[in-house]
């Protein structure tokens, strides 16, 4: 295991517990013990829940609001992002005359997903369509001019580009001189410069920066198709004969693509989250009510099972299939055709999981076997890896290590690479900051993911680029460390405290759903099952049992003290569930880390 970078910054340990099985220290959730405890109080809430609120920054007067989220709230005027206006305009004016409208999306789940809403909502106006979904092996991320050229020859005069294009200057300038208006819907990281376009909305451009810049590229989609829709009814083109669409209705594919875009759960994000699963759950889309079929969830969903269940197989056909998958099952209206594409994209899911399987021993043993603790930056460089596992690799690393992660695939000349990073270090702008100093091909992204192409003899000069990069931005040295929102004992995890902090949802990033230790608890029957989860059962000083599972551990020190501990007493974090099955509903901890009770 690659060892932490050295700190004499050592947050006060929780429990006592200075280093765990996953080699992390437990700290205390920030949060104002005061407010933490009038909140509880007040609104009959357990103290453990008052802690969570208080540390989400959430005051007592806004606890109503916080627990049943609306859009009606947090839905910003769209037209308070540049490029809006010309844009939302020159749509509306493309549905009135009857001209065809290009889609280029992004081959992953938020690309896939705007572009689904966008399609769905045109051609709900009367709006003519075509749509490119690029092949990731290929041609690679974002625009490219043979493809908007190919959108021009379908007979599209007005082209928008669905979670790319921010930086996709040459592309766009070709579009440009061929007549086409160009409308580039992202919210990755921007340059000063502006590729040539008719509009760039993005909340994150340097010169107009909005203050719902962690929306993700459905998100922005979302604003657009309001803003088209405002511009269409003032027109006057509804009436009887043609009823303007209620968008709420697509709003389970918007959660879908926030939620499998990592980006932060909060503000209109979490609204819309809240209410899609709402959405979902009535199974009015048909390729998402297959896709939950396929992947045998039987319960109502939440934002985990978009995220560790619905989304990966979405991604799959970007990742390892037909790129256009995911796009075609979204905007499927015949349940036969929607089961079929389902069950064709689980294939293609269980042939990434195994290609990611082994990308990552061999990215795990590169780190292990090559230690630089001096670095913020792990990075893994493999010759023939997939270009499609990158990604996900790039995530594993970072959720083992606690640092920012690359993952770089060799083929020819060239790597193609994948980025993820943890909080507080912007590795998006690093990439940019690379590219801009001639080190890149191309590259881009946003704090915690990026993406990017190297040359085979730079990939040494971009590693210690990066490392330099992220070291000048750190404001004090990393500590691996897990933030827990409160300690409870075996009889505590009730199913009552579990079903009360599920209220707090949906969760994500920057609303992560509330880690909780049980304390002193004695495990048995640890065993694995599944791919590597290893699952047992927590007994408490009272004799009150619960359930428990830990995850992708069977190799891990913590996995393998788990199995190894029948009998034997721990602090365990993780996070309570409501577990139903066949008919039985009992609480369940999801176990994240442990340590040994000396």
């Amino acid at each position: 295991m690659l060892s932490p970078i050295p700190t004499e910054l050592t947050p006060q340990a929780f429990l006592g517990v200075e280093r765990s099985l996953t080699g992390r220290v437990w700290r205390a959730a920030n949060a104002d013990e005061r407010l933490a405890q009038a909140i509880s109080q007040r609104l009959g809430l357990p103290e453990v829940v008052g802690r969570v609120l208080a540390a989400r920054g959430v005051g007592i007067d806004q606890v109503e609001t916080y627990l049943n989220p609306t859009l009606r709230d947090q839905l910003p005027d769209p037209f308070h992002l540049r490029g809006m206006a010309e844009a939302a305009e020159r749509v509306a004016r493309a549905v009135r005359d009857g001209e065809i409208v290009g889609l280029f999306g992004d081959y992953d789940v938020d690309g896939a997903t705007g572009t689904a809403l966008l399609f769905r909502f045109l051609r709900s106006v009367g709006g003519r369509v075509a749509t490119h979904i690029p092949d990731r092996l290929m041609e690679g991320y974002g625009p490219n001019t043979g493809a908007l050229l190919g959108l021009g020859e379908l007979g599209a005069r007005v082209i928008i580009t669905v979670d790319c294009g921010t930086l996709s200057f040459e592309p766009l300038a070709a579009a440009a001189d061929a007549g086409l208006d160009v409308i580039v819907v992202d919210h990755h990281e921007a340059e000063p410069e502006l590729p040539r376009a008719l509009a760039v909305i993005n909340p994150n451009r340097l010169d107009a920066p909005s203050p719902h810049g962690h929306l993700a590229a459905v998100g922005v989609a979302l604003l657009l198709a309001v803003g088209i829709n405002r511009r269409l009814r003032e027109s006057g083109w509804y009436g009887p004969e043609r009823i303007a669409p209620d968008l709420m209705q697509w709003l389970d594919i918007v959660a879908l693509g926030t939620v499998c875009d990592v980006v932060p759960l909060v503000g209109v994000n979490r609204a819309i989250v809240a209410q899609g699963l709402k959405v979902a759950a009535r199974r009015g889309n048909a390729g998402m009510a297959a896709l939950a079929d396929v992947a045998g969830l039987a319960e109502r969903p939440d934002a985990w099972h978009f995220g560790y269940a619905l989304g990966p197989r979405v991604n799959a056909g970007g990742r390892v299939g037909q790129a256009d998958l995911g796009l075609r099952l979204l905007t499927c209206d015949d349940p036969t055709e929607a089961r079929e594409l389902a069950l064709v994209l689980d294939e293609h899911n269980r042939t990434r999981q195994e290609i990611e399987a082994a990308v990552l021993r061999d990215a795990i043993e590169q780190v292990e076997s090559h230690p630089d603790s001096g670095r913020p930056l792990v990075m893994a460089v493999g010759e023939g890896w997939h270009p499609g596992v990158i990604g996900i690799i790039a995530g594993r690393l970072k959720e083992r290590y606690h640092r920012p992660a690359c993952v770089i695939a060799l083929e020819g000349g060239e790597g193609r690479g994948s980025g993820r990073s943890i909080q507080g270090l912007n590795l998006g702008a690093a990439v940019i900051a690379a590219r801009q100093s001639g080190i890149l091909i191309k590259g881009g992204g946003h704090a915690m993911a990026a993406g990017f192409t190297v040359a085979r003899e730079r990939v040494e000069d971009l590693r210690a680029f990066l490392g330099e990069n992220l070291a000048a931005a750190m404001r004090e040295p990393i500590v691996p460390s897990l933030a827990l929102d409160g300690a409870v004992e075996v009889g505590g995890a009730s199913l009552e405290l579990a079903d009360t902090l599920r209220r707090l949802g949906p969760f994500g990033a920057g609303n992560a759903e509330p880690r909780i230790a049980v304390s002193a608890a004695r495990v048995s029957g640890a065993r694995v099952v599944g791919s590597g989860h290893v699952s047992c059962r927590l007994t408490g000083s009272s004799g009150a049992r619960i359930k428990a599972i830990a995850f992708r551990v069977a190799d891990s020190e913590l996995g393998h003290a788990l199995l190894a501990g029948d009998g034997k007493v721990f602090h365990l974090a993780g996070t309570l569930r409501v577990d139903t099955w066949q008919g039985n509903t009992s609480v369940q901890l999801l176990i994240e880390d442990a340590a040994h009770v000396r």
